[in-house]
């Protein structure tokens, strides 16, 4: 177990909506390292399955959803109780970033989330198109409220592992090249400087490489989604297109693939959902494997910090980068079951906990690729049983996630007027410097290899040879 140690304070009401997988793995770590009044902390969450551990520490819990017709009135006297600066950590799904965003910076709280949420219903709205139900638009209307109202109580966006984390990391990721690469200049302190370097380095694309192998001591029901975090919201993202950064080297763009008309243009979607949509990738555990290009918010922050503009405004560089994700093996599955029902739900579903999982890990890093080194992996390689010994209430999955919401809750405050932030504007020295004792092994690997790897096989495949890194080969077809 991670010893107790405070590292920041707040001095006001604390309001956290959602008490699921991350919201109960949140509270132990605020336990440790932040100094608050438990009598002053709110939770509120639709379900009160588990109640009881806010009740045994006397904590407030209040049954509710929160929605579009009642935040105001249900948050306003919460975040403003008995002075002092409150916080509002926003955990749920179906629960607006923006507005609930918007409404905290208005009373002078400070905010965090780890994914730029809607309002239920957007996800599954037919009457939106693609583009319209995409990451892409949900940052795009967080980052005009930045622009339409610098400064203020910080509100950190997307800050879980990833989206997240995983921003510290292709920092880290790309000094370490610079050194083991033997390339000079001074360490990055903008995103112009951090822009250059990635392209100094010559880094054509990012893939956030993930592989989840952990297993449970009874296997997947036919007729239940399991996975080891939310499945509501791994549906919910696996059911919007898949998205990517969109990189400046790229000469070939699926027939399905679309552009933004509006925003920061660094991005594409393809008309078609994400978790049926498949990539080769690697990591240091499986080697080359197929991941599923699930939507996520860093695909879009990350290549929009790493553009280079030219004087005229016109990108001269950008790295591709998505996510490349393999979930646990009974997620995989479940999804196999899901698609075969044209997307359909199961009727039941399973978060898998740290009590039914037997063994395995979640390994969760950036293969920064096309460089002189070829291919670079750095990340986290962290085990359920490591687990179990750094903090309750949470698998490896988990932890991952809420430490990074550790980490920028104790930024946000020594940073409480820093405005509306994403993880990639932090200082991930630390960020790091926190998240890191929940982490595991943090490791970099070098590899060899290329989506070309052996291929082509034994059928004929339309491949560019020319240059391995090219999305045409990295795109399953």
């Amino acid at each position: 177990m991670v010893e107790k140690k405070i590292l920041a304070r707040i001095d006001g009401p604390v309001v956290l909506i959602g008490f699921g997988s991350i919201g109960r793995g949140v509270l132990p770590l605020l336990e440790r390292h932040i100094d608050f009044d438990p009598k002053r902390l709110v939770v509120i969450d639709p379900s009160d399955a588990d109640r009881h551990l806010l009740d045994e520490r006397g904590i407030t819990f209040i049954q509710s959803a929160v929605t579009r017709d009642n935040y105001r009135e249900l948050l306003t006297p919460l975040l403003t109780a008995g002075g002092g600066q409150g916080f509002c950590i926003n955990l749920s799904v179906d629960t607006s970033s923006h507005d609930i965003m918007d409404l905290a910076r208005s009373l002078g709280a400070l905010y965090i989330d780890t994914v730029a949420e809607p309002w239920l219903g957007f996800y599954f709205d037919q009457s939106k198109g693609p583009g319209d139900r995409s990451n892409y638009a949900l940052r795009e209307v967080v980052l005009d409220l930045r622009r339409r109202s610098p400064g203020g109580p910080t509100a950190v966006s997307c800050c879980g592992a990833n989206p997240g984390m995983v921003s510290w990391f292709v920092k880290q990721a790309l000094l370490n090249l610079q050194k083991d690469i033997g390339l000079d200049g001074a360490e990055p302190t903008t995103k112009a400087d951090w822009a250059a370097l990635a392209q100094r380095l010559g880094v054509k694309g990012i893939h956030i490489a993930e592989r989840d192998t952990q297993r449970a001591n009874t296997p997947k029901k036919r007729g239940m989604f399991v996975n080891t975090w939310s499945v509501e919201g791994f549906i919910s993202e696996g059911l919007q297109p898949a998205e990517l950064g969109w990189g400046t080297h790229e000469n070939w763009m699926p027939e399905n693939g679309r552009t933004h008309s509006t925003g920061c243009q660094a991005a594409i979607y393809l008309m078609q959902p994400g978790a049926n949509t498949r990539v080769r990738t690697w990591a240091p555990t499986p080697g080359p494997q197929y991941g599923f290009l699930v939507t996520h918010n860093e695909a879009i922050s990350i290549a929009d910090y790493l553009t280079v503009h030219d004087g005229s405004g016109k990108a001269i560089y950008r790295p591709t980068c998505h996510y490349a994700y393999h979930p646990c093996d009974d997620a995989v599955l479940s999804l196999h079951e899901m698609f075969g029902q044209a997307g359909q739900r199961q009727p039941e579903w399973k978060i898998f906990d740290e009590n039914e999982i037997v063994d395995g890990i979640d390994e969760l890093g950036v293969l920064l690729y096309g460089h002189g080194k070829n291919a670079y992996w750095y990340g986290s390689r962290l085990s359920v049983e490591e687990t179990r010994k750094l903090a309750p209430y949470q698998n490896a999955t988990g932890m991952q996630v809420t430490s990074a919401v550790l980490a920028g809750m104790v930024w946000a405050l020594e940073n409480p007027k820093a405005g509306i932030v994403e993880a990639d504007d932090m200082d991930f020295r630390r960020c790091l410097e926190v998240q890191t004792p929940y982490l595991g092994s943090i490791e970099g690997h070098y590899t060899d290899w290329t989506p070309l790897e052996g291929r082509p096989g034994l059928f004929p495949e339309d491949i560019d040879t020319a240059d391995p890194w090219q999305f045409k080969n990295i795109l399953v077809r």
